[in-house]
């Protein structure tokens, strides 16, 4: 089982999010500590801010109060509500916030159970809950559990399924759950500096994603549609709106997302495990067959754009090892969608490749084989590992509602003043 933490000051945004996945039919509260829990299932952050109220103090000093936890058993593991409400209780009792006030939902959001925990990090005086060590110490408490509840172990998940992505599939319905387990984790796990970068990661996982512009009330506007698409790369069902999904997914999200990408391949050179495992497979390779089959040896998978003729005009490396995606002329001239023209662009025979083969590398379906950099999972401080998991609800108000601080009142005095 593994343990994601984060604090912050927003406990109206926390609670919202989890209210967002009741309303959704993705979730449900499944216990509480001191505080409300909907007898009928309708949860009301408005109602649950007003109890968690009545343990704020009237004064303290920690920047960060609010505490939210998600605890994700392997997908293997087979629990009950009740079993899972009972983890959930023990981890909080173990780590210091058995006398808090939280609430345990329930998600089944990314195509696997684990819950939230939302709590507070001061008492009723004040005082800050010991936080020293609090992520070793959680880190122990799942090892615990695992053990207590026969669990997969940790560790084996975190190179594994922590990570593995499942391509949409048309078939199986529900399209808005599928597209959703998706696009966040990928935003956040994958560094592009370009829309048509993002575009073409997505598109492994039979994800298409356009592009609007126009003026709303004489405002300039810039939105983007997201739609599931079939095995031979057809948009089927409704397109769906990015604010449905989050502001992380979202044109500005993304445009800030791109900024700290391109930063980040430049500072940690990530483009280098890319060049050279390009370069050595196009200087061995005899067809673009083997071509592919010597980058995926390597983690990476390769998109050609094809005109109606064959021709490629576009090519976009997607390394699943460094989680970079490069436009070929990142890489050099040599490796433009010029270059790779004349050598596969007169091959009729692999523009028809399967969907299985094209869109999702034999590499990536065994995360175990690849090498992930855990410093990536974690830009900055809410917008980590835990915010894949946690979309942020468009039509909830991010720092509207934070705690707030109570001030001290005068005590007034009676009878004369010297």
């Amino acid at each position: 089982m593994v343990a994601k933490i984060n604090v912050g000051s927003n406990l109206y945004g926390a609670l919202a999010y989890n209210q967002e996945k009741v309303n959704e039919g993705l979730g449900k509260v499944l216990g509480s500590n001191l505080v409300f829990e909907p007898t009928d299932g309708h949860f009301n952050v408005t109602e649950c801010m007003n109890d968690f109220m009545q343990f704020v103090p009237a004064h303290f000093r920690t920047e960060k109060p609010v505490f939210h936890v998600s605890l994700n058993p392997h997908p293997d593991d087979r629990l009950t509500d009740d079993q899972l409400t009972d983890i959930g209780r023990e981890y909080m009792e173990k780590l210091g916030y058995g006398n808090q006030p939280y609430l345990i939902f329930k998600h089944e959001d990314i195509g696997r159970e684990h819950i939230h925990i939302v709590s507070l990090r001061v008492d009723s005086t004040g005082k800050k809950i010991d936080g020293y060590r609090e992520h070793e110490r959680s880190k122990e408490i799942t090892e615990q559990l695992d053990r207590k509840y026969n669990l997969h172990p940790a560790e084996g998940q975190k190179r594994s399924e922590q990570w593995e992505l499942t391509p949409v599939d048309a078939s199986k319905g529900d399209l808005k759950k599928q597209i959703a387990s998706v696009i966040k984790p990928l935003a956040s796990m994958y560094h592009f500096q370009s829309m048509g970068e993002y575009k073409a990661v997505l598109s492994l996982y039979n994800i298409n994603v356009e592009e609007l512009t126009g003026e709303v009330k004489g405002k300039p506007y810039r939105g983007l549609l997201y739609s599931a698409m079939d095995s031979d790369g057809n948009k089927v069902g409704n397109p769906l709106k990015s604010s449905i999904f989050g502001k992380s997914v979202g044109y500005d999200g993304l445009e800030k997302r791109m900024a700290k990408s391109a930063e980040r391949i430049k500072s940690k050179n990530l483009k280098a495990h890319t060049l050279k495992a390009v370069s050595e497979a196009k200087q061995g390779s005899q067809s673009e067959s083997e071509f592919r089959s010597k980058l995926r040896q390597q983690g990476i998978d390769v998109l050609f754009r094809r005109n109606d003729e064959g021709c490629i005009y576009g090519a976009t490396f997607i390394d699943h090892t460094t989680r970079t995606v490069l436009n070929g002329s990142r890489l050099g001239k040599e490796y433009s969608a010029n270059v790779f023209n004349n050598l596969f662009g007169g091959q009729q025979g692999q523009i028809q490749e399967s969907a299985q083969e094209s869109r999702l590398s034999d590499v990536y379906k065994k995360p175990e084989q690849l090498n992930f950099d855990n410093s990536h999972s974690s830009d900055s401080g809410l917008g980590g590992i835990f915010s894949i998991l946690s979309p942020e609800p468009e039509n909830h108000p991010k720092d509207e509602m934070p705690i707030p601080y109570r001030k001290k009142k005068k005590k007034r005095r009676y009878g004369r003043q010297m």
